[in-house]
C-alpha cells in the first residue's frame, strides 16, 4: 500500500516521507517527557488497569496458587476488554467509584472493562468471579449499565460489542483456554510472538461479523482495497488485524509471568488505529488528496480508512528506527511495542488535543464498536 501511495497509485492519500522526521521528533520528546529512563512498557492493555497511581490488577486479591489458573483469568481480563476497546468517541466518560478518577476513551473503556470482569458478571461461577465463561449471556443492556451509558453519556457501537462477546463466547467457551493452546505451542519454554497472533486469528475468527472470507475462512479485520494487485485469490485484500495484534502485544506479559519466554516481539506489526494513524495526518506526513474529505464520514470498510489504516501500519515501520536514533535505543532493547506505548499512540494523542477541541482523530470513522 505504501509503494502504491508512492507512486499515486492510492486514490484519497498523498505521502510526504520529508515529514517523517518531524514525527520522529515529537515521538522521541514525549518518550523521554514519560520515560526519562527510557523504560517504557510494551503498549498493551495493561497500562490502563493503572489508575490514579493504583495498579488495579495487582493490588486486588487474586485466589489462585496455580501460575497456569492465574493465566487463564489474566487471559479472560485482557481479551475481554480489548474486545470491548473499539473506540468511545469524544464524549463519553466512566466514573470510577474505587479511584475517584473519570476517564474517557481507552483510559475509560478499560476501567469500566476491568470493573465489569472484577464483578463476577462475566463469570458463570459465583464462587470464582475471575473468570469469563458465561459470555454468551451479555447483552447491550448490561454492558450499558456497566459502562455508565446514559442519554447525556453515549457509547458508540454498544450494541456491535455486547454482540461480540456473545460470539467470542460461542467461539472460544472460556477465553483463558487460550492460554493453553499457546502454552503448548511454547518449545523449550519459548514462544514467538507471531504465534499468538495465529492462534488469536485462528481461535477469534469467527467472531468478525460480515468480514470476508478465502477458503471458507473468516479473515476478520481485512478488507479490500484496488491497490492491492496479487495473481491470486487474495487479490485485493488488506489485512490489518488492529485488535487483534494489540491483544497480541496484551498477552505476552501473562504468558512471561507463567513462565513462558515470548522471543521476536517484532515480528507483530504496528497498530492501526486512529491516534497513530492521526500523527501521519496530523504532522502532514499523509494528506488528504481531497481536503474536504476531511468533513465527511467515512466507512470503515471503505478505500480511504482502509488506505489510511495500511498506510499507518506502513509508516510506523519507517518511523520506528528514526524514534530509535534519537533516543539511542537498539532495535533489541525498543521493539516496536515500546515506539508504540512511548511513542507514536502518545504523540497522536498530544498533536490532536492540540488541533482539535475534543482531541479526536483528523478522520471521520463509520464504525460499529468492533474495529478501532
Amino acid at each position: 500500500m505504501l509503494a502504491a501511495a508512492l507512486a499515486g497509485e492510492v486514490a484519497a492519500w498523498r505521502v510526504d516521507l520529508a515529514r517523517l522526521a518531524h514525527a520522529a521528533d515529537l515521538t522521541a520528546e514525549v518518550t523521554r517527557e514519560a520515560y526519562p529512563e527510557l523504560d517504557v512498557p510494551f503498549h498493551a492493555r495493561w497500562r490502563h488497569f493503572t489508575v490514579a497511581g493504583h495498579d488495579l490488577w495487582a493490588e486486588r486479591d487474586k485466589p489462585w496458587t496455580d501460575a497456569a489458573e492465574a493465566a487463564r483469568a489474566s487471559f479472560d481480563l485482557a481479551i475481554t476488554s480489548v474486545l470491548l476497546d473499539a473506540g468511545a468517541g469524544p464524549a463519553w466518560r466512566y466514573r470510577d467509584a474505587v479511584t475517584g478518577a473519570e476517564l474517557g476513551r481507552s483510559e475509560g473503556l478499560g476501567v469500566a472493562a476491568f470493573r465489569l470482569f472484577e464483578s463476577g458478571a462475566l463469570s458463570g461461577d459465583r464462587s470464582d468471579p475471575l473468570r469469563a465463561d458465561a459470555l454468551t449471556g451479555v447483552d447491550a443492556a448490561a454492558l450499558a449499565k456497566a459502562f455508565q451509558v446514559g442519554p447525556d453519556n453515549a457509547l458508540v457501537g454498544l450494541d456491535g460489542r455486547a454482540a461480540l462477546l456473545r460470539r467470542l463466547g460461542e467461539a472460544v467457551g472460556r477465553p483463558g483456554d487460550l492460554y493453553d493452546v499457546m502454552a503448548a505451542r511454547a518449545v523449550d519454554g519459548r514462544l514467538a510472538a507471531p504465534v499468538i497472533l495465529d492462534v488469536l486469528l485462528a481461535a477469534l475468527g469467527p467472531i468478525w461479523p460480515g468480514r470476508l472470507s478465502l477458503g471458507g475462512a473468516p479473515l476478520g479485520d481485512c478488507w479490500r482495497h484496488s491497490a492491492i494487485k496479487r495473481d491470486d485469490p487474495t487479490d485485493g485484500f488488506m489485512p490489518i488485524h488492529k485488535l487483534s495484534q494489540w491483544l497480541a502485544y496484551s498477552l505476552i506479559e501473562p504468558l512471561q509471568t507463567a513462565g513462558i519466554e515470548v522471543t521476536d516481539i517484532d515480528g507483530l506489526t504496528g497498530l492501526a488505529e486512529y491516534r497513530n494513524g492521526g500523527l501521519f495526518v496530523d504532522i502532514g506526513v499523509l494528506r488528504l488528496a481531497d481536503p474536504a474529505d476531511a468533513s465527511r464520514a467515512h466507512p470503515v470498510g471503505g478505500p480511504l480508512v482502509v488506505g489510511w489504516r495500511a498506510l499507518t501500519v506502513a509508516l510506523l515501520d519507517e518511523i520506528a528506527p528514526m524514534v530509535r536514533e534519537r533516543l539511542g535505543v537498539s532495535a533489541e532493547a525498543f521493539p516496536l511495542a515500546r515506539v508504540l506505548e512511548g511513542g507514536t499512540w502518545a504523540a497522536g494523542r498530544r498533536i490532536a488535543a492540540g488541533l482539535r477541541a475534543d482531541g479526536g482523530p483528523p478522520i471521520k470513522v463509520v464504525s460499529d464498536g468492533t474495529v478501532f
